[in-house]
Formats: C-alpha cells, structure tokens, sequence
C-alpha cells in the first residue's frame, strides 16, 4: 500500500491531507489548535468524512469556544472550579478559559512529515512558554498524526517538561464523530467500571459511581450524555464502538493506558457525538484524578487510535 502527504487551502483552511491509495484520507488544519478536519474513507464508492469539522474559517471562529470541536486539549481538559488550581503551596488562577486548556486556538508548526508504503505521518509541536499566568510553566506539546492501513487514525501526544519545576499536565482530545446523520440511528458501547459523578456545574463530586450501561450496544435514541466514566483497562479489544446499524459501519476507540477516562458528550444538534479519550477527570488539578506530574525534563506521551471498520 502507498502513502502520501499533500497539503491545500480550502475554505479559508491551511490542510495537511494524509491519504492512502484505497481512497482513505485524514486533514488537519495545524493553525488551529491541531485541528482534525476529516477523516474520510471510501463507502459505497464515494467519500464519508466521520468527523463534524467546521465548514469554514468564519464558522470555526464562530463557533470554536463553544463546541471546542476536534482539537487539543492541553495542558488540561473539561472544566475546572472558577479556573483556579492549588499547586506546590500556591493558588493559580486561568485568565484564558476554565474549560479546555491552554492550546484549543493556537498555531501548531509542522517540523517532520514522512510517507512511505505502510504509512503517512505528521509531526506538530507548540511551544507554550508561560503566556498564561494562571499557568506559569513551560512546556512543549508535540502531536503526531498517524494514518495506517485498514482505515486507522494513530493520534499521539507527548508534552516535556521544559520548567525548572515539576507542573501538573492533563492531556485529551475532542472529536465529534457523525456517520451523516442523526445520533439517534447509532448504537454506542463502552467498557466502563465507575462513572464520575458531576454537580450541577458539571464538576466532579468526589464520588465514582459503579456503571456498565453501556457494555453492550444501546441505541442512542433519545439518551443524552456529558459524562465521564472511568474505563474497564482490564477488558481487551476496543474501548468503545460507535456503530450504524443501517450503515453497517462503525467506528472504533483504541487508547492506551494513558487515557483511562472516556468523556461522551451528545450535543443539543445531535448531528454527532463527542468521545472523547481523556488522561483523567474533569477538574483534575483540583480533585487530582488521573493528574500527572511532569518532573523537570520528564515527558509523558498519550496515544489513541481509531479505526473505520466497514
């Protein structure tokens, strides 16, 4: 199989296109926040993109920081108490968002690209350098973009330390996923132990609630969701399955350990879904679960992969 990497201007978007020579394409759009514009495979002959991007700059502008759809999430992600954190004895406060971090918006730069017969990848990096002072630290986030045979997305993250002091970190993604129709047609499954439970403000209590709704297929007919369970590690196979039964289709999670925590969100629009692989809860760097602390100079690498099984 053949790989390869292009790059075009399209609808006020800057797109890198990995592609392979079955038809399946990947875009990303680095100047925004690392932006996942498609994900495409070939379905009774034509293109399907199971990815709900933005269909323009003007509609990204307009709707970035409310859907936050498809970018990364860093050096935190979900939303955090009145965006402030206690850490090493001192009390920081957000000036930027309390929900999604640091990097949803910012220009990531290309520094490596390769293809090749098994194949396509990206490497992009933002270099955060303390421009929040509710976040004083520095760090690198490099992502990679992977796209490898049998319709397989590989995303990975690792953020180094480049402070002079440990710093708490919390890393996830945020794609919307649609099969060009309602959720309500979908069937989604999940293998989960506890879900968090969240207050009014959608902030986690403290308490972890036994949960295994979802570990067969359910039909998503009316159920609405903006929560976070922590996942069943110990079952093999996918994490979770997102299946449209009339399509016959269905999109698969792979993350590794380091995201423990799946996030589902079903917007009001039901157009699509957000499944989300988190490095641990909402709010993390106050109730500390699955907080990483990066020692000087240590870094920490996050992957997922999905997979369009036709």
């Amino acid at each position: 199989m053949a790989f390869s990497i292009s790059q075009v201007s399209q609808d006020g978007f800057d797109i890198i296109v990995l592609k392979d020579n079955n038809g399946t394409e990947v875009q990303v759009v680095p100047a925004h926040g690392a932006l996942l514009h498609a994900f495409k495979v070939q379905y009774n002959g034509s293109p399907l993109n199971v990815i709900d991007s933005y269909k323009d700059r003007a509609d990204l502008q307009a709707d970035l920081t409310r859907s936050f759809k498809n970018i990364k999430l860093s050096p935190f992600a979900c939303r955090m108490t009145d965006r402030r954190y206690n850490w090493n004895g001192q009390t920081y406060t957000i000036a930027k968002s309390d929900i999604h971090g640091l990097l949803y918006d910012v220009p990531f730069e290309l520094v490596q690209q390769a293809a090749n017969d098994a194949s396509a990848a990206i490497n992009l990096q933002y270099t955060y350098r303390a421009e929040d002072a509710g976040y004083p630290f520095n760090y690198d986030c490099l992502v990679e973009y992977r796209l490898l045979p049998d319709n397989q997305l590989a995303v990975t993250t690792t953020l180094e330390n480049h402070s002079h002091v440990a710093i708490p970190v919390m890393d996830g993604w945020h794609p919307y996923f649609s099969t060009g129709g309602s959720i309500d047609a979908l069937e989604l499954q999940f293998a989960a132990t506890h879900l968090v439970e969240f207050n009014e403000k959608l902030l986690p209590t403290g308490q972890l609630l036994p949960y295994n709704t979802f570990a067969a297929k359910r039909n998503l007919t009316g159920v609405e969701l903006d929560n976070s369970f922590l996942r069943d590690l110990s079952i093999s196979g996918p994490a979770a399955i997102l299946h449209d039964p009339a399509k016959k289709l269905s999109i698969e999670f792979y993350p590794d350990a380091s995201y423990p925590v799946l996030q589902v969100y079903t917007p009001p629009h039901r157009r699509s879904i957000a499944v989300e692989n988190l490095s641990g809860a909402p709010d993390a760097f106050n109730n500390k679960i699955g907080l990483v602390q990066l020692a000087p100079g240590e870094s920490k690498t996050f992957s997922t992969t999905y997979k369009i099984r036709l």
